[in-house]
């Protein structure tokens, strides 16, 4: 048998399983008729042009085995949920009924530790590692179809008093910022560049519906300014813990002045408190990965082997001695709440935080804004 023919006998197969889960397939539009291609994906943890790859019968014999396996299991776990329920039995807590999920814990647990063993040692990362792949654990536990680790509209108090219930779901940072690094020698910058946050209801902690717990995935990067500028051409004049807006807004990609260095992964466990008008956020880092830029890519930017030694030496130093102050709790100003009426609250809504950061002695403010990007409860509690 040649190799299409086995690759058509392949996907017939991967397309069989999936009808007894999603119904019928549409040959011509690739798709099935109960649930869209990119929900399937995330139900057996591929991203969309993995999934695609299968699906167009473009996919290696490889994957295509890979992949049957895991639809095999997405049917056995549908049997046992079918079977047994996905959660503990439900227990009663001030009128709701809390679901006790054990894999959000066992999941969230594991990712942790796949994605921290060994990232505080701060070595060279391959680049080869794909940023995306980092926080896909964080995003395959609130986002597959078997972990629930929302707080639902059937949950609710009869008397729908739950402010936190419209706050759940993915939040994603807004804008871009930077900070300049305080420390012996001039020159190191730290830019913010991407956020993803999913949010849920704190439901262990307090019973209100006040608390909400947020896990984060943190993409920040570390550039090097060549002329070694201090600290203060950065900042507002007059205002030492200020920075200048259009240093904020600028593109160093477009300045040759400055060469990036390294990205930061960061996990981030953060907690708010809903306070009538007000959310204050509070929280720490869980764990920190450093990824440096290939060689060869900063060759291009300087000709120099022993400036590159050197700057990765301080970036190591900066991880290791200035980055931990960022470790500890987060010091925000509370944001006003999205809406008064929480049940009003909506995709698109925004927390506001005005923060500083603490680089040894030396503090820098700067503005978080995250965005209500996917939720997971539209409709108000009635």
């Amino acid at each position: 048998m040649n190799k299409e023919n086995i690759s058509e006998d392949y996907h017939k197969s991967f397309i069989r399983l999936l009808e007894k889960e999603y119904g019928g397939f549409n040959p011509n539009k690739n798709s099935f008729e109960a649930t869209s291609n990119s929900k399937i994906a995330r139900d057996l943890c591929y991203s969309d042009s993995q999934f695609s790859r299968l699906i167009n019968n473009t996919a290696s014999e490889g994957e295509f085995k890979r992949a049957l396996r895991n639809v095999e299991r997405l049917l056995k776990e549908s049997r046992l949920e079918k079977n047994q329920g996905t959660h503990l039995p439900l227990k009663k807590t001030s009128n709701k009924l809390v679901p006790v999920s054990l894999g959000i814990f066992f999941l969230l647990a594991l990712g942790f530790l796949l994605f921290y063993s060994g990232s505080l040692n701060f070595k060279e990362v391959e680049s080869t590692i794909k940023s995306s792949s980092r926080y896909e654990m964080l995003k395959w536990s609130f986002e597959n179809k078997y972990i629930r680790p929302y707080v639902k509209l059937k949950e609710l108090p009869a008397d729908c008093d739950y402010p936190c219930y419209k706050y759940q779901g993915k939040w994603v940072l807004k804008n871009e910022y930077k900070i300049p690094f305080f420390r012996e020698r001039n020159g190191f910058h730290y830019v913010a560049k991407e956020a993803v946050m999913y949010v849920s209801c704190m439901e262990e902690k307090d019973k209100s519906g006040t608390s909400l717990v947020g896990y984060e995935y943190q993409k920040h990067e570390i550039w090097y300014d060549v002329r070694e500028m201090p600290i203060d051409s950065f900042l507002v004049r007059g205002k030492t813990t200020k920075v200048r807006e259009d240093y904020n807004t600028s593109n160093l990609e477009n300045d040759e002045n400055f060469i990036k260095i390294a990205y930061v992964h960061t996990f981030f466990k953060n907690e708010f408190n809903i306070d009538s008008t007000l959310v204050n956020r509070s929280g720490s880092v869980i764990g920190r990965d450093i990824e440096f830029l290939p060689d060869e890519i900063l060759q291009k930017k300087t000709d120099s082997p022993n400036l590159i030694a050197e700057l990765k030496n301080e970036v190591n130093s900066i991880a290791k001695n200035r980055l931990e102050d960022f470790s500890k709790p987060v010091a925000c100003e509370p944001s006003p709440v999205p809406k008064t009426d929480y049940h009003s609250i909506d995709k698109g809504d925004q927390l506001d935080f005005a923060c500083q950061f603490t680089t040894g002695r030396f503090l820098v403010d700067y503005n978080k804004v995250l965005v209500l990007e996917d939720q997971y409860i539209n409709n108000h509690c009635r």
